[in-house]
């Protein structure tokens, strides 16, 4: 996901910005997702602070069995319309989860996955709560594409919030990423797999090459607008695998 820039001094964006931004989207294979045919899978969406106070009631009518919302960027960023969007997926019968946008170059993995936890990131098992998810890509602010860390500093990044945050809400993180970021940022780094499910971004007709480790995907971001707010995604499984993981195993 691209961050919903959270507010710094009335940060905004100019011409220049907004032309180099899409000539990375374009350079890291997120093509526009005009012409992008929806993949098979179980349909849902991601949101942030961007799309603001959603129509769940609309989006469930749509279509949509899951939803991914922000919670937390870094150690100081909450979504303002987390509740909203969280709460009002929950309600309108979506099995959502939520979502942390790392900031690797501003403060610890383990730091970063303790306000998470504490703010949104909590996990229940009620079988309609996904466990929480690192975003974990390209920097959209200074500092170089990988936070200006080496790869094993990126890995060991990864590493410390993904067991932080087991260790706060008993479930492994679900990884966000993208092939190329992954390799260029942790040399392809396999050790994650085992625990942690893939979302992977891709913006294309076909999934392609995964990051190491992964045999296959759990969902797939395959566009940035389409028919619900946000960003579009599929589950690659069925509403009752969804829920298992959901449930860590049976509800």
């Amino acid at each position: 996901m691209i961050t919903d820039a959270p507010p710094r001094a009335g940060r905004r964006l100019g011409l220049l910005a907004v032309l180099s931004a899409a000539i990375t989207l374009l350079a890291f294979g997120f093509a526009p997702a005009a012409a992008v045919a929806a993949p098979s899978g179980l349909r849902g969406l991601d949101v942030s602070s961007y799309q603001g106070n959603v129509n769940w009631s609309a989006v469930a009518r749509a279509g949509a069995k899951f939803a991914y919302v922000k919670a937390t960027e870094g150690s100081t960023y909450r979504n303002s319309y987390f509740a909203q969007q969280y709460v009002g997926s929950y309600k309108a019968g979506l099995i959502r989860g939520a979502y942390h946008f790392a900031l690797p170059n501003k403060s610890s993995g383990s730091s970063q996955a303790a306000y998470f936890a504490t703010h949104g990131g909590a996990w229940s098992k009620d079988g309609k709560t996904l466990p929480g998810a690192l975003d974990i890509e390209y920097n959209p602010y200074s500092g170089g594409t990988c936070y200006g860390l080496s790869r094993a500093s990126m890995v060991s990044w990864i590493r410390a919030f993904i067991n932080e945050y087991h260790r706060r809400s008993g479930r492994w993180a679900v990884i966000y990423t993208t092939t190329d970021w992954w390799r260029t940022c942790t040399g392809n780094y396999a050790g994650f797999a085992s625990n942690s499910p893939l979302w992977v971004a891709r913006y294309a007709s076909t999934v392609g090459t995964l990051p190491a480790g992964w045999s296959t995907y759990s969902f797939w971001q395959w566009a940035d607008h389409g028919t619900f707010p946000g960003d579009q995604d599929v589950w690659n499984g069925s509403l009752s695998r969804l829920k298992v993981l959901a449930c860590n195993g049976a509800c």
